[in-house]
């Protein structure tokens, strides 16, 4: 039996995931998913639109054909080989960015200025890095996954266990962030305090994870006080990770002591 996909493939639409990654969402879905080596799968709201079968392609959703990229989805599903994604790979196009925050009311150039950060393009390809707090699967740069495992199990022997909250995240997901935050009453400016703007997030890159600890809620500032964090603070650098975000960063970003990056050869 051929060893189990582990890359995450990506175009702007359209994510090619491993099945057996995936949760099925009922009877049917299960028995396809047994069944297939590659899922489809729409990134704006995480619908499965086709499976790839051994037999050939199972669609999902009625008219597969006309969903938005699907043709260079299935281009990368036919050239789909894990050795040729084995290492960090190139960028998408940054498409549809500035549709989407047009849809926030913010001003790509004027944000770019305010803040300091850079335009985020996404990884073509994503290594599966183990598997989160919540039993999610890990997707990072193959250098930035395997550094990651590499700090996890030092931490490991010192005693201390570092657990992944997320890594990264889509432009479509960090929209669907500020949806979210918006539809229970928030203003645009006050979750920019917190959220970065989509497109501009350390996450679409695949070099930076949210890191926290057995017991200690996620995303708070109170993991500044624990030993995980302490051990982060003298030996992340070590593995090639800075925290991005310290006490009054010049970007405007709330302080995020759970907020790493890994920067050893890591692109965007």
């Amino acid at each position: 039996m051929p060893p189990r996909p582990r890359t995450l493939l990506n175009t702007p639409d359209i994510e090619l995931w491993p099945a057996w990654l995936l949760r099925a969402r009922g009877n049917g879905d299960a028995r396809i998913l047994a069944r297939a080596e590659r899922v489809l799968r729409r990134k704006c709201d995480g619908r499965y639109l086709a499976a790839a079968l051994r037999e050939g392609l199972m669609p999902l959703v009625p008219r597969f054909p006309r969903e938005p990229g699907v043709d260079d989805a299935l281009d990368l599903l036919d050239a789909d080989t894990e050795s040729t994604w084995a290492a960090d790979s190139a960028t998408l196009p940054l498409h549809r960015l500035e549709e989407r925050l047009d849809a926030l009311g913010i001003e790509a150039d004027a944000y770019a200025a305010r803040t300091g950060l850079e335009v985020v393009a996404e990884p073509a390809a994503l290594a599966l890095a183990g598997f989160d707090r919540y039993r999610r699967p890990l997707w990072l740069l193959a250098g930035a996954a395997r550094a990651w495992q590499r700090m996890r199990e030092t931490a490991a022997r010192d005693g201390l266990v570092l657990e992944a909250i997320s890594g990264y995240r889509s432009h479509d997901y960090q929209l669907g962030i500020f949806e979210r935050k918006i539809a229970r009453g928030l203003q645009v400016d006050d979750i920019l305090a917190v959220n970065a703007a989509p497109g501009f997030s350390e996450h679409h890159s695949g070099c930076a994870l949210d890191i926290g600890a057995p017991g200690e809620p996620p995303a708070e500032e109170s993991f500044e006080r624990s030993d995980a964090f302490a051990w982060l603070a003298e030996h992340a650098g070590e593995h090639g990770f800075a925290m991005s975000y310290p006490r009054d960063n010049p970007h405007g970003i709330v302080y995020e002591p759970w907020h790493w990056r890994y920067a050893d050869g890591a692109a965007g």
